[in-house]
């Protein structure tokens, strides 16, 4: 069953952005659009802030037992990756 975890957030413009973290097969997967726009962007390598944001959601959800601790492990391996690639 898929684990899927959605928030809205400002730009560094000002305009909301909806970011969307859908955990499927055991893999994460990131997308984000600008509010109003029909078109998603998908990452490969999702920005770190994205990553960091998920942790805290994520961490949240996991201590009233909406989340596995499975997830929150593995967003924080993702996170260590992104570090390690910069």
């Amino acid at each position: 069953m898929p684990s899927q975890h959605i928030w809205t957030e400002k730009d560094r413009h000002g305009k909301k952005r909806e970011v969307c973290a859908t955990k499927f097969g055991g893999a994460w997967r990131l997308q984000s659009k600008i509010l109003g726009e029909t078109e998603w962007t998908y990452y490969d390598s999702p920005p770190l802030h994205d990553l960091l944001r998920l942790k805290e959601i994520v961490a949240r959800k996991y201590q009233r037992r909406h989340a596995s601790m499975e997830d929150v492990v593995s967003v924080e391996k993702l996170i260590a990756e992104q570090r390690g690639n910069e």
